[in-house]
C-alpha cells in the first residue's frame, strides 16, 4: 500500500538560451511548426500524483541513485550508499540484491544484459570503477566489470551499437566506450559539455542534464556529431535558483529531468524548449524512469523515481 498525495502542477516557462543548430519558438513560430502555448499548457496541466512503492531510510544514508527497468518485470535500483544493486517485483517486493561498489547510473543494454555505473561514490572510489554487467534472468545475479578505470563517472546511456556514454560532473566531455571497452577519445573531446549528469538517448540524439551550472541547462548531443551539441533550455534563470538537475528521461514525446534540489520533476518540450513543473514535493530525487512490462504499470501514464531520501516513488500523470 502506498501514500498517496496530490503534487503541484504547471508554470510553463520559456527557454532562456539557446545555441547552434536550436530553433527559437519564434523560428518556428515562421515556419508554422511551433506548439500553441495552450497545448504546451495543457500537458502540464494534467493532476499528478505521487505514492510511495517503497519507504526509505534516513535521507542520504540510504541513498538510491538510479533505476531502470529490465523489461522482463523488474525494476533494478543502485543503492550508492550500501553497495548494492536492488531487484524489484511489481508489487514492491525485494527479489534480490547483490554487491556493486558504488553503483551509479544502470541501463539495459540492446543484447538484453543490464549494465550498471560502479565506482560512482567518491569515498569509495579507490576500490575501481567503470561498467559492470549482470544478467537480470539469472538466479544469482552477479556483476563482472566490461569497462575498467575510468574515474569520476556518474550517469549512463547505451545507444542501439553497444557504446556506452558516460557523464562526469567534474570534467568537460561525454565520455564514449566502444563495446569492446575502448574509448573514443575523439567522440569525446567533440562532446565538450562540463558536469554533465543525466543521460538519455532519443533517436539519434543524446540529451544530458548538466548539474554545476547556475543556469541548469539540458543539452542535445547529436551522436553522429557531438561537436555541433546545442542548449535545449536553461531551468534557472535566476543563478540563485540552480535546480542541481539529476538524471532524466524521455516521456510522450518530451523529456522529464529531476530537480535535486527542488524535488521537482520538470517536463522539457525538446523541440522549442518550453518547460513546466510536473510534480513537486519530492525528496532529493536522483532518476526517473518509465515502467517497461512492469506487471501492470503503465508507461503511458506513470513514471517511477529514486530518491537520496532512500524512497522509491511513482508519479501518476492525468
Amino acid at each position: 500500500m502506498g501514500v498517496s498525495a496530490t503534487l503541484l502542477v504547471g508554470g510553463v516557462q520559456t527557454p532562456v538560451a539557446a545555441s547552434g543548430m536550436h530553433r527559437t519558438p519564434a523560428t518556428q513560430k515562421a515556419r508554422g511548426t511551433e506548439p500553441s502555448v495552450t497545448t504546451a499548457l495543457a500537458r502540464c496541466q494534467e493532476r499528478a500524483s505521487v505514492e510511495v512503492f517503497r519507504e526509505g531510510g534516513v535521507p542520504l544514508l540510504d541513498w538510491r541513485e538510479n533505476l531502470e527497468f529490465d523489461g522482463r518485470g523488474t525494476m533494478w535500483v543502485a543503492h550508492v550508499t550500501k553497495h548494492r544493486v536492488e531487484g524489484y517485483a511489481p508489487d514492491g517486493t525485494l527479489r534480490t540484491t547483490f554487491p556493486v561498489n558504488g553503483p551509479g547510473g544502470i541501463r539495459r543494454g540492446p543484447d538484453g544484459m543490464m549494465y550498471v555505473n560502479s565506482g560512482v561514490n567518491p569515498l569509495t572510489s579507490g576500490l575501481g570503477s567503470g561498467v559492470m554487467r549482470f544478467d537480470p534472468t539469472a538466479a544469482r545475479p552477479k556483476a563482472q566489470k566490461v569497462v575498467d578505470g575510468v574515474s569520476g563517472i556518474n550517469g549512463l546511456a547505451i545507444d542501439s551499437a553497444g557504446n556506452f556514454y558516460l557523464s562526469r560532473e567534474l570534467a568537460t566531455g561525454i565520455l564514449k566506450i566502444r563495446p569492446d571497452g575502448t574509448k573514443d577519445e575523439r567522440w569525446t573531446r567533440a562532446a565538450a559539455v562540463f558536469g554533465t549528469n543525466g543521460l538519455e538517448i532519443v533517436g539519434d540524439q543524446l540529451y544530458a542534464s548538466v548539474i554545476t551550472s547556475t543556469a541548469s541547462p539540458v543539452v542535445r548531443v547529436p551522436l553522429n556529431d557531438p561537436a555541433h551539441h546545442t542548449t535545449v533550455t536553461e531551468l534557472s534563470p535566476n543563478p540563485l535558483d540552480a535546480k542541481l538537475l539529476d538524471d532524466l528521461t524521455s516521456f510522450d514525446g518530451d523529456l522529464v529531468v529531476a530537480s535535486f534540489r527542488d524535488g521537482q520533476l520538470i517536463r522539457v518540450d525538446p523541440r522549442t524548449g518550453r518547460s513546466c513543473v510536473l510534480a513537486t514535493g519530492l525528496r532529493m530525487p536522483c532518476s526517473v524512469r518509465l515502467p517497461r512490462a512492469f506487471g501492470g504499470h503503465d508507461p503511458r501514464r506513470e513514471l517511477f523515481v529514486v530518491e537520496a531520501s532512500g524512497r522509491i516513488v511513482k508519479v501518476t500523470v492525468g
